[in-house]
């Protein structure tokens, strides 16, 4: 029988809606059964448990803004991301400092939970925001901000004031994509009004949000941001172009058993030194599907030379 302790656990973080804590108890309870001799207790407890986390809440958005936003899992692990080792031990703190967090509270400090990703298209940032919340067990929701400036100017305010809302009321992880649509300077000339209303707006809704969830914003333009913020910002991430290093690494996974023991992708490479992460990514996708269509059994120097070549023309 679980503990007095781990009973009030329970309750209380079923109560406060804190997920993550709920299904840290309920397993230190299976863990008390197994020591109890309880096994087949204990096993159907981490078999919920299994359940509960491979699963994601749906949550009822209201009709208004639900096309904005948009809710998705993800696989990506840390592992997947080719980072530079500082960028990867910044991300390693966030994770520390939210599974921490409690202790971090009782000393008077919040956990870092408001993120600035910042790069060149196709370095990462979005996978990054997939690596948050994989690594954290927390659900990914995007906030279509296109949508938000075309569909609905003139209100972007309000919906953003309800996004805000969702943002509070369900813990998750929430990317804030092309982000630099609402975040520019406002001292720009030709900046309309109703866009500094709504950076107004999300300058706002941001400093006054307290929730236990994290929002990322991720743009491809830094220079372009007003300068208000990233005060409001706990961390800004750098990204940029993979280095000669990076780029062999992310190739050698990516084509995994398909890459040709004679295939020397440093030496290829020298031709194609500005392609992101992403475009090395897709061009491998594609010579293993060309080579699957002929049969072939890995990748040769010729046909990985001729997929770069098409993605460094394309861009």
């Amino acid at each position: 029988m679980a503990t007095a302790e781990q009973l009030k656990a329970l309750i209380k973080s079923s109560f406060s809606g804190d997920r993550e804590r709920l299904l840290t108890v309920a397993l230190q309870v299976a863990a008390h059964e197994a020591r109890q001799g309880h096994t087949t207790l204990a096993h159907e407890i981490r078999e919920i448990v299994d359940n509960a986390k491979s699963s994601i809440k749906v949550i009822p958005f209201k009709q208004d803004i639900s096309d904005l936003v948009s809710l998705s899992k993800s696989e990506y692990r840390l592992e997947d991301l080719i980072l530079r080792d500082d960028l990867k031990e910044r991300l390693k703190r966030i994770f520390e400092e939210y599974k921490q967090q409690d202790k971090l509270r009782s000393h008077g400090f919040q956990n870092r939970r408001k993120i600035l990703l910042a790069g060149e298209s196709g370095t990462g940032k979005t996978m990054t925001a997939g690596v948050l919340s994989n690594t954290l067990k927390l659900p990914l929701f995007t906030i279509q901000v296109d949508k938000l400036i075309t569909k609905h100017m003139g209100e972007t305010s309000s919906k953003l004031r309800e996004i805000f809302e969702v943002i509070k009321n369900n813990k998750g992880v929430y990317l804030f994509d092309e982000f630099d649509a609402i975040g520019s300077d406002r001292s720009t000339e030709n900046d309309v009004g109703e866009m500094k209303r709504v950076l107004n707006s999300f300058l706002q809704f941001i400093e006054q949000d307290f929730s236990t969830s994290l929002i990322v914003a991720a743009t491809n333009n830094l220079k372009s941001l007003d300068a208000a913020l990233f005060r409001r910002f706990d961390d800004t991430l750098a990204y940029k172009l993979p280095s000669l290093e990076e780029s062999v690494q992310l190739i050698t996974a990516t084509l995994g058993f398909y890459k040709s023991s004679t295939l020397n992708i440093k030496e290829l490479l020298a031709k194609y030194a500005n392609l992101s992460h992403a475009e090395l990514s897709q061009a491998c996708t594609d010579a293993i599907k060309m080579c699957i269509l002929n049969n072939n059994k890995t990748v040769s120097k010729e046909l990985l030379d001729s997929v770069l070549k098409e993605r460094q023309l394309a861009y």
